[in-house]
């Protein structure tokens, strides 16, 4: 029988793995814009429960400005709602660090600084104690909304333990105190960058 020459063998080696090449990098492709996708959809759903639908006629998860958070150093994005053309609120990430580790939770804000929703995305707490800030466990998160820094004044944006207005959870009470915490830094951020998050571009 006539062996193939080398370079038979090595060319249809190289088609094989050409190939194969392919098909992975044509997988990556498809699996990252999958991905991108559901990240785009899972913020769309947290963005819902923060900015309410009837202040905004735009796609608020779309309309993004990048700001840079002074106490992190890192870039924070700021997700606006507009409506008529003005921008009527914005939500963004803010954290803070619990009984089991960081927190966070997205905050949404109108223009005039007074909180739209607060809901936790991230977080390890103790379940029937610390896990409480879900709004699934109980409905102490949603005590938030219509709060600003005015209202109650700053010097009361504490849990009552600490001399504040808000309560703390009976046995749990660093994971209210750090939401609480970071509540209040959110506010003081959006009255900082204000003018940035509400220009029309």
């Amino acid at each position: 029988m006539t062996q193939r020459p080398t370079y038979v063998h090595a060319f249809i080696l190289g088609i094989f793995c050409l190939g194969f090449g392919f098909l992975i990098a044509s997988l990556d492709v498809f699996t990252k814009e999958d991905i991108k996708l559901r990240q785009f959809e899972d913020m769309q759903a947290s963005l819902a429960k923060v900015i309410p639908l009837a202040i905004h006629d735009n796609s608020p998860a779309k309309d993004k400005v990048v700001l840079r958070d002074p106490e992190t150093g890192k870039d924070l994005t700021i997700y606006r709602a507009t409506k008529a053309g003005k921008v009527t609120g914005v939500a963004y990430e803010i954290k803070g660090t619990g009984y089991a580790g960081e927190i966070r939770l997205m905050l949404g804000v109108d223009a005039e600084g007074r909180i739209l929703g607060v809901r936790a995305t991230l977080f390890k707490e103790t379940p029937g104690l610390g896990d409480k800030i879900d709004e699934k466990k109980s409905p102490w998160i949603t005590r938030f909304t219509g709060l600003s820094l005015k209202s109650p004044p700053v010097e009361k944006w504490k849990v009552k333990k600490d001399g504040g207005q808000f309560d703390q959870f009976s046995g749990a009470t660093i994971t209210p105190r750090a939401v609480v915490g970071a509540i209040r830094r959110g506010l003081e951020f959006f009255d900082a960058h204000k003018a940035q998050m509400l220009e029309i571009r």
